[in-house]
């Protein structure tokens, strides 16, 4: 009667999800889109443990994808000089990390990921906190993660 099962409880949750990403500040975009990261990371790790290939294999796709489209396409190096910098190679190795992992079927490297992202999560939060002394923070180390934010939360 209702059609496929729990559609419409998936599309309940993206629009939530979308509704989040257009009332969000920068700061917290970026906090949304370690969220997310990490929560793929973490179900990959899981679906790894399960022997679920299919389910595991998705889930990293998911994490590179936020990692890559989300985080790392949102940094002006420009702007965000040495800081920048360091993020998109940090950015670049967590990919490395999570490919490795999948094909060699190695928990360890993205717990690695997860922590690190984490870390940054951690702090971007405290970021956050401070930046309502501070606006435009994004902007100062060189980020502008509105747009890729709200590619990644409609792509997922």
């Amino acid at each position: 009667m209702f059609g496929a099962k729990g559609y419409g409880a998936n599309v309940y949750a993206q629009m939530g999800l979308e509704t989040g990403v257009v009332a969000a500040s920068p700061n917290q975009l970026v906090i949304m889109l370690y969220d997310g990261a990490i929560s793929a990371s973490k179900s990959a790790m899981v679906h790894m443990k399960n022997k679920e290939i299919e389910r595991k294999c998705e889930m990293i796709s998911k994490a590179i994808l936020i990692i890559e489209s989300g985080l790392r396409s949102s940094l002006d190096k420009k702007a965000g000089g040495a800081i920048a910098e360091s993020l998109d190679a940090l950015y670049l190795y967590m990919t490395k990390r999570l490919t490795l992992a999948n094909i060699r079927n190695q928990s360890e490297m993205i717990e690695e990921v997860v922590k690190l992202l984490s870390e940054l999560k951690v702090a971007w939060e405290s970021i956050d906190t401070q930046s309502r002394a501070l606006p435009n923070v994004t902007q100062i180390l060189g980020m502008n993660p509105q747009v890729n934010a709200q590619r990644v939360a409609v792509g997922m």
